[in-house]
């Protein structure tokens, strides 16, 4: 899967010249973590940058709430400065054909929360946490009623190929298949959907595999 799957269509921005208690307004009132930083050019929005709420809590007082309607009151020398004397302007980026593990890496890495989206230095959209975990909902069919199966596997061993032939035999859909390492071991993780879950199970028993949970899942509403 790629980012342009996944990435958040809507944008909240400010500019370099926004003062810092209307970039605080424009987060409180978008609900939002963070607002990027642009400016506009012939081609379409250059981006320079990006303030979070990391960073209006820094450019006020340590007992005012940025977000608060008293905020601009109490530190009115604070919420005067504009957004491009607090946002941060090296900004890790993607491209819409960047895959969508290679952005779940950087935001791991770098302990932040969203990734803009953008082109020859043009902004286009943004990719967030929440998308990913969405993304990862979707990767592994957590929607679907059925059943999770995990069970041990051989390190050159294709699981897809193990799940596929018993699911057939059972007349079972295959929502999902993962592989992982984990202490030394490598794990299959499978969703399938039907009703020949229990035998689909002791099949993989019988196929020389030790299974290690299986959870019938039922999605909430």
């Amino acid at each position: 899967m790629l980012v342009s799957m996944w990435m958040t269509r809507a944008l909240v921005t400010v500019t370099p010249a926004t003062a810092v208690a209307d970039a605080a307004l424009i987060m409180s009132r978008a609900h939002v973590r963070r607002l990027l930083v642009t400016e506009p050019s012939a081609r379409g929005e250059l981006l320079r940058g990006i303030v979070s709420l990391h960073d209006l809590a820094r450019a006020f007082p340590l007992d005012v709430n940025p977000l608060s309607l008293t905020a601009t009151d109490r530190a009115s020398t604070a919420a005067a400065r504009t957004v491009d004397a607090i946002m941060t302007t090296a900004v890790r980026s993607v491209t819409p054909e960047t895959p969508l593990e290679d952005a779940a890496r950087l935001l791991l890495e770098h302990k932040i929360g969203a990734l803009p989206v953008i082109r020859d230095r043009i902004l286009g959209v943004i990719i967030t946490e929440s998308d990913i975990f969405k993304s990862f909902l979707e990767l592994t069919g957590a929607a679907v009623p059925g059943v999770r199966v995990t069970f041990d596997i051989a390190a050159d061993e294709d699981p897809l190929a193990v799940v596929v032939e018993i699911a057939q035999r059972h007349r079972m859909h295959v929502v999902s298949v993962l592989s992982m390492s984990t202490e030394g071991k490598r794990l299959a993780v499978v969703r399938v959907s039907g009703p020949g879950a229990e035998r689909f199970v002791d099949d993989i028993w019988g196929s020389g595999h030790r299974v290690v949970s299986v959870l019938h899942t039922t999605p909430s509403a």
